[in-house]
């Protein structure tokens, strides 16, 4: 215990309530009084709150821009007093008070200029914004980040629909032209020279010059079923009545070889580099190698009819018959028998065209009792696609520049129909023929095509845009996906060329990075 008698400890020295240093004293500091919560909104109030006309004021990611924020969102009532009935006079006065109030505390928070509250806002919308926002076009959300200039280069306006002439540009006399749907008596080769089979009779007519010359006659006893120029447009191939085949070289209009084997007559024809394929009433299908002694190499069966339509793919790998038995069937290079067989048709088929842009698209159409295109792939042995034309499908042919294709019909309408692939919208249905359209060949440009009829006419007509328009376009794309480092427009446009085309762009892609 302590001792009372003894005295307290003085206290501990006060601790200053400011660190100080040694040389001050506190009586030097002076301290100012705060002011009270009322000045401090009268001054806010009285604070001017504009913004610069000479610059935009954008606040950064965290920090909302007030001029741009939708304050209207804030639960608070309108400053302007609503509309007030009798029954509301007696409490009048606290009510104005209130409303003074809140636009007091409105104008000192949110600024003199804040919009009243409304109740017609969309929930969607955000109170506040980080950045003045602004009208912007489709191009500035694209992903390659363009510059004004560069936008403006580029962007262009909505394209327009392709115009097509309606009657056609080029008419000639074919006189004996047969009116035969299993024949196949018109080609156009890759030197621009258009073999028509008349009569007994082949003529060709040259494109570039417009020169007609006749290239060979086989006599009374034989008639033309069919012609087919190779792949090199050096050879024509020529299917007789009595089942034979001739090889004419015609640049010196002069007769190869002749070719026997079948015993009827030879109405299809289908080259595949120097192996050709013919097809006969006979209802069977010769491989024929030209450079071979023989006559024929291997013999295809499967079909109960005659054969009337045969074409190699693109890639030389799949041939494709059609037969007076409304039959298709696809072959390898090496089966005798079909690996694939499609029996939908109603009708005999001879219309077979294999697509240039997607690898196993096959189009067939069915004659009279049938008039329809059916669509297969035949990596997938699937049916796509029937659309009924309503009209005997004779002939059918895609587009090397573009997803279309064309087809050429009989009875009863005798048109000719452009089509959109896939979506098969017509894009131009010409007519001018009074007979059915038996005949189509293409140009080897891609643009025109040629038809031929019972009405002894040839007509040729515009029907595709040209390869050089995309390939400029190509270009302007190309250099452009390079100088940005991106290939995203490029590839979105790929699946729309041709290989050659696609091959010409990777040799510009490696000669532009290796430069």
């Amino acid at each position: 215990m302590s001792d009372p008698t003894t005295p307290p400890p003085p206290p501990p020295a006060a601790r200053p309530l400011l660190n100080l240093q040694p040389a001050m004293s506190p009586s030097s500091i002076t301290v100012e009084a705060l002011p009270s919560n009322t000045s401090r909104i009268e001054r806010l109030i009285s604070s001017p709150v504009s913004s610069s006309p000479s610059r935009r004021i954008c606040s950064d990611r965290f920090i909302p821009s007030r001029s741009s924020s939708n304050f209207s969102l804030f639960s608070m009532p309108s400053s302007s007093p609503p509309a007030r009935s009798s029954s509301h006079v007696k409490d009048g006065n606290s009510s104005a008070a209130s409303t003074a109030y809140t636009a007091l505390l409105r104008e000192a928070l949110l600024g003199p200029d804040t919009p009243d509250r409304t109740d017609s806002h969309s929930p969607a919308q955000n109170i506040f914004r980080y950045r003045n926002e602004t009208k912007r076009s489709l191009h500035s959300l694209f992903p390659l980040g363009f510059e004004e200039g560069e936008t403006a280069a580029f962007r262009r306006p909505v394209k327009a629909a392709r115009k097509f002439e309606r009657s056609a540009f080029k008419v000639l006399d074919a006189p004996a032209l047969q009116d035969d749907f299993y024949l196949n008596l018109v080609d156009w080769s890759s030197h621009n020279v258009l073999a028509v089979g008349l009569g007994n009779c082949v003529y060709l007519w040259n494109a570039c010059s417009s020169k007609v010359s006749k290239l060979c006659d086989l006599g009374v006893e034989e008639s033309v079923c069919s012609v087919g120029w190779s792949q090199r447009g050096n050879h024509l191939a020529i299917g007789t009545s009595n089942g034979k085949v001739q090889i004419w070289d015609a640049s010196q209009c002069m007769r190869v070889r002749t070719m026997e084997g079948h015993r009827l007559r030879v109405g299809s024809l289908a080259w595949s580099s120097f192996l050709l394929s013919t097809g006969s009433r006979d209802k069977s299908i010769l491989h024929r190698d030209i450079r071979a002694h023989e006559n024929f190499t291997s013999k295809l069966t499967g079909h109960k009819s005659e054969v009337c339509g045969l074409k190699w793919s693109y890639d030389n790998r799949e041939l494709a018959s059609g037969g007076n038995d409304n039959k298709l069937f696809v072959w390898n290079q090496h089966s005798t028998q079909p690996v694939l067989k499609y029996c939908d048709h109603t009708a005999a088929v001879k219309a077979i065209a294999w697509s240039p842009h997607l690898h196993g698209l096959l189009a067939s159409g069915g004659g009279t009792a049938d008039c329809c295109i059916r669509f297969w792939n035949t990596t997938t042995n699937s049916h796509l696609n029937c659309i009924d034309t309503s009209s005997q499908v004779c002939n059918l042919v895609w587009s090397k520049n573009v997803n279309e294709l064309v087809s050429t019909h009989g009875y009863s309408q005798n048109q000719i129909i452009v089509w959109k692939y896939p979506t098969m919208s017509k894009l131009a249905t010409l007519t001018g023929h009074t007979f059915r359209v038996l005949y189509l060949a293409i140009s080897p440009d891609g643009q025109t095509i040629v038809t031929g009829a019972g009405d002894e006419t040839l007509r040729f007509w515009n029907i595709f845009p040209s390869p050089k328009s995309q390939v400029n376009l190509l270009f302007l794309l190309i250099s452009f996906s390079l100088q940005k480092s991106y290939f995203v427009l490029l590839l979105m446009i790929l699946p729309e060329m041709q290989k050659d085309q696609i091959n010409l762009i990777k040799l510009l892609v490696i000669a532009e990075h290796r430069g």
